[in-house]
């Protein structure tokens, strides 16, 4: 893969369906190169073969990785697979991610929507930060960009439950993931705390209510609510995730909360920056428990 400072390269969970897909077909019609990551391997292949069409329209590159974000060595694994292909990050939009019908505990111990919406795009993040701040320091300021996608779901959440994070003891499907869209939210402020004299912008996003995959292995509420709902196309929070990538307003002031391509307001709890170092801190604990 060519890293002239032409080159601009995103990297896209999710990329096999739904918003991550569309996300990734704009950005490849732009010119960019795309790597992307999926879970099932039928989806992801097929994926590949469409994104590259929209790569041959816009002169750009697609990639697609597969792998289980449930499992953080999976996701590891994928950080050093993407390392690989690149040297240079200039947006990682973390994408991936979903909702369960009950409690599953994944092969380390974690509990799969915890792990699946916040702690790997935890991972993935730490262990791209070194290219990331290298593509920053050869860039302008606030060019290279982490994003994340969240939900106005957060605000059903009054906090996180410090006492059992993993939510192995206490396991409600739906307050789990508004849980983990909150966990989103606080990682974004305190990553962009961290990386702002590296040059880096990290925001997050609400990307509405989206006609798509997304509640496949959701309990009965909650596909039986996104059924009955009008969700948008996938396109319309695409067009949101690539400004936040690429418009010049997008990176500046780094750590705010964003929909249909203007700054909206989260929730009180997601502004709470002594909760967003603590949520660093535990998180590192319990991924230092599975040897990560």
């Amino acid at each position: 893969m060519s890293n002239s400072t032409n080159d601009r390269v995103a990297v896209i969970t999710g990329a096999s369906a739904g918003i991550g897909k569309a996300t990734a077909a704009a950005l490849l019609k732009q010119g960019w190169t795309v790597i992307g990551t999926g879970r099932d391997p039928a989806r992801t292949a097929a994926a590949e073969a469409e994104l590259a069409e929209a790569a041959r329209e816009g002169g750009g590159t697609v990639h697609m990785l597969r792998g289980d974000f449930c499992e953080m060595a999976d996701v590891k694994r994928i950080a050093g697979e993407i390392a690989a292909l690149t040297a240079r990050i200039d947006a990682l939009i973390n994408n991936a991610g979903g909702v369960r019908d009950k409690r599953y505990v994944t092969g380390e111990g974690l509990e799969a929507t915890f792990a699946a919406n916040h702690l790997a795009p935890f991972v993935l993040t730490r262990e791209l930060l070194p290219i990331l701040k290298a593509t920053a320091a050869d860039s302008p300021p606030g060019t290279v960009r982490v994003i994340a996608v969240s939900s106005s779901g957060h605000q059903i959440s009054p906090g996180m439950n410090w006492d059992d994070l993993n939510n192995i003891n206490d396991f409600k499907a739906t307050p789990v993931y508004c849980e983990a869209k909150l966990a989103n939210i606080l990682f974004t402020r305190e990553l962009n705390r961290r990386v702002t004299a590296d040059g880096i912008v990290a925001q997050s996003m609400h990307p509405g209510l989206v006609a798509s995959n997304f509640a496949n292995h959701g309990d009965d509420f909650m596909q039986q609510y996104m059924a009955s709902a009008d969700g948008v196309a996938p396109e319309q929070p695409a067009r949101t995730l690539v400004w936040l990538a690429t418009a010049p307003e997008a990176g500046i002031d780094g750590g705010r909360y964003f929909h249909d391509c203007a700054e909206a307001e989260p929730a009180p709890q997601a502004t709470d920056d002594a909760a967003a170092a603590r949520l660093w801190t535990e998180s590192e604990t319990i991924l230092a428990g599975i040897g990560m």
